[in-house]
């Protein structure tokens, strides 16, 4: 099992998508290990995007998920980090796939809804900046009745 760190980004939020979103995560199969909505601080948010920080976009990046409310999330399940990637589609919601959140969702690179973990080392990264705090264990009973 692998888990992975999702958010919702302030535009997602502001568009009422965080029942949509969630639940074609749990529809997956996936399980909910961390939940939170918070607004992030400047300093959270550069953390978060340091990798970018040389690139043109940063600066806007940086204001734009500091300017409203996010839902940070833990999902796990086999292969968590690729299922949740393939769930997202991909950047620019106009060349992503339709059944996608974002191809469903999306016409915009920079207002793009969501962000997923890439890599198991990003996902141990962001969770661990996200919720420091722990995530969450329990035994999710439908488990049996989705892997074999």
């Amino acid at each position: 099992m692998e888990t992975t760190y999702v958010m919702i980004k302030p535009d997602g939020v502001q568009r009422g998508l965080i029942a949509e979103i969630m639940g074609r995560f749990e529809r997956k199969g996936l399980k909910l290990v961390g939940l939170k909505s918070v607004v992030p601080s400047q300093e959270i948010a550069e953390t978060h995007y340091e990798v970018h920080n040389e690139r043109p976009f940063y600066p806007g990046l940086i204001k734009f998920v500091t300017s409203g409310p996010v839902v940070c999330m833990a999902w796990s399940g086999k292969d968590a980090i690729t299922v949740a990637r393939t769930l997202i589609g991909a950047t620019n919601g106009r060349e992503a796939n339709p059944g996608t959140i974002r191809g469903d969702f999306g016409m915009d690179m920079g207002f793009n809804m969501i962000h997923g973990s890439d890599a198991p080392e990003t996902a141990a990264f962001e969770l661990g900046l996200w919720f420091p705090e722990g995530l969450m264990e329990w035994d999710q009973t439908i488990t049996a009745w989705v892997y074999e």
